[in-house]
């Protein structure tokens, strides 16, 4: 892996060859909504959370699948054990009808936050929004932010030519070396692109998660 333009934009040219460019949006309006971020309603704050919520431990298509559907039986005003029947886990589903049914407060007082720390640490207070996962909401929501997700962690360690970090590779807390050498590369992948990191993450991910990026 040389970490160069012509590198990243071959992963990226294959993924979208391979009909997978996409994360909860199409690569394209990953990238748009990162260089021209939109306020959203709060229905689309909610949606937005309510998929990161369902992400957490499940495949992307998994995700996909099963967020149209409970969303759309939350605006239907069904019950609880409706939903059930559909997504049988009650902690994600909880956790996302008190986001749904408290929309307007919880997109407010995002907007309201007045810098991108603020910002992360406010969507943490979010039902069953830990770390990563607010970083992965903010980068949806339109902040150039990237995830530190296991595979980034991985392919950071590798940038940075230090295998005795992979010992400190952690998914639940993210260690300050480990996001350190991440920061670097990413740093770095722009420079050479001119790419926003919020997009030059959710491809490395989709590239590691693909084997497109092997031995990590």
């Amino acid at each position: 892996m040389d970490f160069s333009a012509d590198w990243f934009l071959g992963l990226d040219k294959k993924l979208r060859q391979m009909g997978l460019d996409s994360d909860d949006k199409s690569f394209d309006e990953i990238k748009q909504n990162l260089e021209h971020p939109t306020k959203l309603s709060p229905d689309a704050f909610a949606d937005a959370v309510s998929y990161v919520i369902l992400a957490g431990g499940f495949s992307q298509k998994t995700a996909k699948k099963y967020h149209k559907i409970i969303i759309e039986k939350i605006q239907e005003n069904c019950c609880i054990d409706d939903i059930l029947k559909v997504f049988n886990n009650k902690l994600k589903i909880n956790s996302i009808m008190k986001v749904w049914n408290n929309r307007v407060n919880f997109c407010d007082g995002f907007y309201k936050c007045k810098n991108l720390d603020e910002k992360l640490d406010y969507l943490q207070t979010l039902p069953h929004v830990g770390k990563i996962t607010a970083n992965h909401l903010a980068r949806n929501l339109g902040e150039n932010v990237v995830k530190y997700d296991i595979w980034i962690q991985r392919l950071g360690v590798v940038y940075g030519k230090n295998p005795v970090l992979y010992k400190k590779i952690n998914n639940g807390k993210l260690d300050d070396e480990i996001k350190k050498v991440c920061d670097d590369m990413f740093k770095h992948l722009e420079s050479e692109t001119n790419l926003p990191r919020g997009y030059i993450d959710v491809v490395l991910w989709k590239a590691c998660q693909n084997h497109l990026i092997k031995d990590l």
